[in-house]
């Protein structure tokens, strides 16, 4: 009896596992080229591309596949809302795209699509206001453009951020003498 209710286990169990692999949706792998098609529709200076990236952000879990970094300091050491305007959302993309093409070993050959969508982004938030309040916006979106342009790609290390505050103490003493 012992034995036919081994056997009887057995079976429920196998069939349970059998069952549970089939409803289990099965993950493929996603290939490099499958997540660079997915970077460049998401880095794109256009409304679509804008909006598909929101989508997806909004739904992290559906690219887990893909291992996007979707990890964010907004608008780094910038004003993330400078006199109330929200750019956010735009760092956000901004990020993303950097993060994540630098994964990839990709980023210089995308760098430049990658700012320039910010500042599409960034005048998107422009076009919500009219007369001085959009001429003041779009002056800053120009400026932060401008910043992420030509240094957006710098690496700082703490060695010399340190170096820079040892030169400074010393100046700041000569300066004194």
């Amino acid at each position: 009896m012992v034995g036919r209710s081994l056997a009887a286990l057995a079976t429920v169990t196998l069939s349970v596992t059998t069952a549970m692999a089939i409803a289990a949706p099965a993950h493929a792998a996603v290939t490099v080229e499958q997540k660079l098609a997915a970077l460049s529709q998401f880095s794109q200076s256009t409304s679509a591309s804008a909006s598909a990236w929101r989508s997806a952000w909004q739904n992290q879990a559906a690219w887990a596949d893909y291992a996007f970094d979707w990890s964010t300091d907004l608008c780094s050491s910038s004003p993330d809302q400078p006199l109330g305007f929200d750019f956010r959302m735009s760092c956000r993309r901004h990020d993303f795209g950097y993060r994540n093409y630098k994964a990839v070993s990709q980023f210089p050959a995308n760098k430049d699509r990658i700012d320039n969508a910010f500042h599409f982004d960034m005048l998107q938030v422009c076009n919500g206001y009219s007369g001085v309040s959009k001429a003041t916006c779009e002056g800053l979106a120009w400026t932060y453009y401008q910043a992420v342009k030509q240094f957006g790609n710098l690496t700082v290390t703490k060695e010399q951020i340190e170096e820079v505050q040892r030169e400074a103490k010393m100046n700041a003493q000569t300066a004194d003498s």
